[in-house]
Formats: structure tokens, C-alpha cells, sequence
């Protein structure tokens, strides 16, 4: 027999109770039989003599034979007072309240068989249940950066994922952060997230990306043309990407969800990844541009002096983190104050509202400049935020009707040559994104977008060794050796 003490409620609590009364007591001892033969949390033999040795050194007990039966008052705090075993216990009851059990030593013995199996069935129960809530495994790479910093309690809040989805973070650098990344896990830890599982450092490249569902790639590399040029800055892009990519297919889930973020060449990382782990699925690899659409929110908003939540649909085309151009062409303001009164979710074309149209062409587009200095130079928070908004709208879909700029690989979608990683317009929903290609887009903005799509093909071409430097807009009709007659990469 391996069992614990019978149930916590005392026969003194229940005396007092109910009185003397004999039919009382013998129904307490009859139940108090019960729970000797089987208790409210029968051990199974494998764990009781680790268990009884425990429960013997917290309590300064000696006790070495099963049962170990004792009596405490939980409600009423104080030690519990060790009984003994189950004859210690019968002498016990039979002094106390004058009655004899009459229940054989096989009776218990059977008793005490059937909850052990009662134990273990509602163990596995609970262990199959356990296995069915299992946690989001997250990895974030060059985790030292203050993006991640900022973005750890963003996932970990319920916001991004929902509040009954639980989440592992794994944040990723080189041994020389190692300090600065246990200091990131102990500060998690302490935060006490009721919804992050565990959080753990990693200096070793090779167990990167172990069964992840989510990859965030952060890494950057320092622009000091001073120092190196801007094809090498490329190259060294690249070669980060190549030693990722094939461990996220060998050690990441199949269907793992890969987002480029950070501060440089943002496009380019995502290309990379597809290019050097072509089982990636390329509708799971995905680059940010919500920093930007942010920014130029919040400057419109200023300008028309109104909230900037209730500006929608700016698109940011391009290369994220290089040129790129804002169009607001589609842009809408709701709950703008204006001349003719209008329900607050009623939307009223941007550019009717912007009477001062020189503003728009000439200090807003002079503004994005620095409106790209302001974004590559923030202290994460506006690219955490970034970060989590795609990942909420990626598993919970963006609000309906609104437009959201990602970088995605191209298929010919707006003209825009394929195989390169641009950003335009699309929609979340169930689970997936798709571009907006309903939308129309002018003479104007098709020239820009041509433009904007050579500067991510010469990157591509770079960083795959296929050219050696940058060529000007138009120099080489795109270095015509590595297009088709479409237009179309080779």
C-alpha cells in the first residue's frame, strides 16, 4: 500500500461540527478507512519512498513504511501531527472516538489498488492535456538589440497572440552579448508574464532555431562607408542569411513563419532566407514596413491636426529600408473635423483634405528623408511595435478593409519584376496574407515603382555574387545579361 495521509479535515473539526453523535463517527471513520486505503493523492510506487523522504524532512518526522498517516488543521495553520501507520491510526480512532474498524487489511489493499489506478488515469488526462496547449516557439536573432528589448512584453502580453496562447522566447546573439542576453531572460522572468512559458539565451549557432514556429530576424550591419561599401555591406547581408537559412529547414517546424525587421536592408534578408532555404515556404517569409506607414501617419496627422489612428491605407512601395516611396494615393482620414459632418468611421479621401497640395509635393516627399533617418535611427520601440502589429493581423487578420505594407516575393503583381522582395499593399486574412492587386495605381507611380524595383534587383544581383557594384538607374537597362526580354529576373 503507498498512500498519504487521510483528508486534511480533521476528525476534531468534524466532531465539533456534528456533534458526538456515534452514527456521525462511524460515518467519519468510515470515509477516514477509505482514505487510508487509497487518499486524496495516492502515490504510485515509483515515486513514494522519494516522496515519503520529502514529506519526513520538511516535517521532522521518522517514518518508513506505508501509509504515513498524520493529522493537520490547514484552515487553522500549525504542523501536523504524525499518526503513523494504518494500525497507529485505527488505535488512534479507537481511543478517540471508541470505535473499531471492522474493514480487513485486503479491503483497504484493494482500495488503495483502485485509486492508484484512478490516480494514473487522471495523470494522463492532465499530461494529454498539457500536450495540446503547447507554447509558440519564437526565435529572435541578434536578440541584444534594443528592437528586442522592447518587443519581448509586446508577444508576451496576449496582445499579439491572443490570451490563451502560450509562447517560448529564444532570444539568439554571439557570445560576446551573452551577458546582455541573460539579463534580458532574468528581467522577462521577473516580469512574471502569465503567458510566456520560458525564455532562454543562446550563443551557439548550431541549436538556433530548434522546432521554431515564428523566426525574427533583427540582424544589421553597420552602414560606415568609411569604412567598407555599400556591396560589401550587401555581401556580409548575405552571408549572415546563409548560415541561417539552412538551419531554420533543418531544425525549425515546416511551416515556420520567418519576418525581417531591423534598421538595414530589411528586403534583403528576407530574399536571402528563400534563396538559401528553398523549402521555406515563400508565402511564410515576410519583411516589415508598418515603421513607415507609422511615421508617415503620425506626420500627416500633425499636419491636419487630428488623431493619427484615424489615418488609413498609406502604402509604403519599394525597398523598406532603402528607397522607398509613401503613396497616398488611396489614403483615408476617419473622424476628421471638417466642413460637412460625417460618422467618425466614415473615411474621406486624404489628399481631398490636404488643401495645400505644394505641401504634398514638396515638403512631405523632402520630409521622407528624414522621415527614413528618424525610423533607422529609433530606439526600437516604433520597430517592436511594427513587429508585432504583422504578427497580430498574420494570425488574426488586419482590420477589415484597411491596407497594410509588407515586403513579399514578387510575382509579377503591379508589373513589378519577379523574384525580388518588394513591399506593397495586401490583406491578412485566416492565417495568410494576399495582395491587393484591385487597386489601381497611376503612369506616375508605375515609373517609381520600375525604379524602386532596380535598386532590390542590383542588390539581389550583389549579394549572389552575379555582379560586383551597383549600377545607376537605366545605366544598363538593368544589366540586360541577367533579365529576360520581360523584364523578369532569369
Amino acid at each position: 500500500m503507498t498512500t498519504q495521509a487521510p483528508s486534511p479535515r480533521s476528525l476534531d473539526e468534524s466532531r465539533e461540527r456534528d456533534g458526538a453523535g456515534r452514527g456521525t463517527n462511524r460515518r467519519l471513520l468510515c470515509n477516514a478507512k477509505v482514505t487510508v486505503g487509497g487518499c486524496r493523492a495516492p502515490w504510485p510506487s515509483w515515486c513514494w519512498q522519494q516522496w515519503l523522504h520529502d514529506i519526513c524532512e520538511m516535517n521532522g518526522w521518522d517514518h518508513r513504511q506505508s501509509p504515513i498517516i498524520w493529522r493537520e488543521l490547514l484552515d487553522r495553520g500549525g504542523k501536523g501531527l504524525l499518526l503513523g501507520g494504518i494500525d497507529d491510526f485505527l488505535e488512534y480512532a479507537e481511543h478517540y472516538y471508541g470505535i473499531t474498524s471492522m474493514m480487513l487489511s485486503e479491503e483497504m489493499l484493494g482500495i488503495a489498488e483502485e485509486n492508484v489506478k484512478a490516480h494514473i488515469e487522471i495523470e494522463k488526462e492532465e499530461e494529454e492535456i498539457r500536450s495540446h496547449i503547447k507554447p509558440l516557439q519564437i526565435w529572435i536573432t541578434s536578440a541584444s538589440v534594443p528592437i528586442c528589448y522592447q518587443l519581448i512584453p509586446l508577444l508576451a502580453n496576449g496582445e499579439v497572440f491572443g490570451m490563451t496562447t502560450e509562447i517560448s522566447i529564444h532570444l539568439l546573439d554571439t557570445d560576446k552579448f551573452k551577458e546582455v542576453l541573460c539579463g534580458i531572460v532574468m528581467e522577462a522572468e521577473d516580469m512574471a508574464f502569465p503567458l510566456l512559458r520560458s525564455i532562454s539565451e543562446h550563443t551557439e549557432l548550431d541549436e538556433a532555431f530548434i522546432q521554431a514556429d515564428i523566426v525574427i530576424v533583427l540582424d544589421d550591419v553597420l552602414l560606415n562607408h568609411e569604412v567598407q561599401s555599400l556591396e560589401n555591406d550587401i555581401r556580409e547581408v548575405s552571408e549572415i542569411c546563409q548560415a541561417y537559412a539552412p538551419l531554420i529547414e533543418k531544425n525549425a517546424k515546416r511551416g515556420v513563419r520567418v519576418i525581417s525587421s531591423g534598421r538595414t536592408f530589411v528586403n534583403l534578408k528576407a530574399m536571402m532566407i528563400m534563396t538559401y532555404g528553398p523549402s521555406i515556404k515563400p508565402e511564410n517569409v515576410i519583411a516589415v514596413a508598418t515603421s513607415w506607414e507609422s511615421a508617415a501617419k503620425a506626420m500627416l496627422a500633425k499636419k491636419l491636426n487630428m488623431n493619427a489612428a484615424g489615418v488609413k491605407d498609406v502604402i509604403v512601395w519599394g525597398n523598406i529600408t532603402g528607397c522607398n516611396y509613401i503613396d497616398l494615393s488611396h489614403a483615408k482620414l476617419c473622424g476628421y473635423n471638417c466642413a460637412v459632418w460625417s460618422p467618425a468611421t466614415f473615411p474621406h479621401p486624404l489628399l481631398n483634405k490636404i488643401y495645400d497640395s505644394e505641401w504634398i509635393h514638396s515638403e512631405f516627399l523632402s520630409a521622407q528623408s528624414s522621415l527614413s533617418s528618424r525610423v533607422c535611427h529609433s530606439m526600437g520601440m516604433l520597430p517592436a511595435h511594427a513587429v508585432a502589429n504583422v504578427l497580430k493581423y498574420w494570425y488574426h487578420g488586419s482590420p477589415p478593409g484597411e491596407i497594410v505594407s509588407v515586403g513579399i516575393l514578387t510575382k509579377g503583381q503591379f508589373r513589378i519584376p519577379e523574384g525580388i522582395v518588394f513591399s506593397m499593399p495586401v490583406r491578412f486574412q485566416n492565417g495568410n496574407w494576399e495582395v491587393m492587386t484591385e487597386l489601381e495605381i497611376n503612369e506616375m507611380t508605375q515609373e517609381v515603382l520600375g525604379r524602386l524595383a532596380h535598386e532590390l534587383i542590383q542588390e539581389k544581383l550583389i549579394a549572389l555574387k552575379e555582379i560586383k557594384e551597383m549600377h545607376p538607374y537605366g545605366a544598363d537597362k538593368i544589366t540586360s545579361k541577367n533579365m529576360c526580354q520581360d523584364g523578369n529576373l532569369a
